[in-house]
């Protein structure tokens, strides 16, 4: 019964954490570019009351399975999921998403870099594409300043539109990173993500080679985040917790009824 209470009290541990991360999901369902993330958990050590013997061994008794009972549940790794999410009309000229793999990549304070699917960008006091806190494009793209319009293409093609030209000036090309491994990447929060070994090498390229997704201009990606689907997860772990609670429960008046024999 000891055994059950400690059990039990994992489970609800688990499933708090998971409605954490339903919960999080939930929040961002209209953040732009954001990636939902799915709780995974595994079973803790088995307690071996009894081995499982062979059947013509010389032991008077046997079993060919054994008797283990589990120790519960813990978490184990909040996995992001970077499927696609729905692309956005917008029609302002700033506004990107890639239509496939890879991540824009931007320039930190500190000179790293970090990678973002948000595509929201911006122009700076200096002309500079930046993201909507600032961070610039990597490589850098400035833009003239008398501009009257900027096209992206599909291949990350930038051009600008000057006073009295007909034909617009090419004033950079925006390059995209793909990962071998996307879900080991870890989370900064404000949609961006920071390469870490476990996603492997970044992979450099321009969109539409390699493997790397296409830019779409005018478009916004939205969250990938489905509502109904986080709504029954969610309840399928508000049972479980409730469950669990109901274990510790009986768990409990079975010790009472225990202690209380003459």
């Amino acid at each position: 019964m000891i055994r059950s209470l400690h059990s039990a009290a994992s489970g609800m541990e688990a499933q708090q954490l998971h409605i954490d991360v339903i919960a999080n999901n939930l929040a961002n369902v209209n953040t732009t570019g954001f990636k939902k993330a799915r709780a995974e958990f595994q079973d803790l050590f088995y307690q071996e009351i009894r081995a499982a013997r062979r059947s013509d061994t010389v032991e008077a008794e046997g079993s060919p399975i054994p008797l283990e009972v589990g120790q519960g549940t813990r978490p184990i790794a909040t996995q992001k999921i970077f499927t696609g999410g729905d692309l956005l009309q917008t029609q302002n000229q700033l506004d990107l998403a890639i239509e496939g793999a890879g991540f824009f990549r931007v320039a930190m304070p500190d000179g790293t870099v970090a990678y973002t699917r948000a595509g929201a960008f911006k122009l700076d006091s200096d002309g500079r594409i930046v993201s909507i806190e600032g961070r610039p494009l990597d490589p850098p793209i400035s833009v003239p300043p008398e501009t009257t319009a900027i096209t992206v293409e599909q291949d990350g093609t930038v051009k600008a539109l000057q006073p009295g030209d007909i034909e617009p000036l090419e004033v950079g090309r925006i390059e995209l990173t793909q990962f071998v491994n996307p879900a080991g990447l870890k989370s900064l929060g404000h949609s961006l993500y920071q390469a870490t070994s476990a996603a492997g090498e970044p992979l450099d390229g321009l969109p539409g080679e390699l493997g790397l997704g296409v830019i779409s201009q005018g478009s916004l990606e939205g969250s990938n985040v489905v509502v109904v689907e986080e709504m029954i997860e969610l309840i399928a772990a508000q049972r479980a917790y409730e469950i669990n609670s109901r274990v510790i429960r009986a768990s409990d008046e079975m010790l009472q009824t225990t202690t209380q024999l003459r």
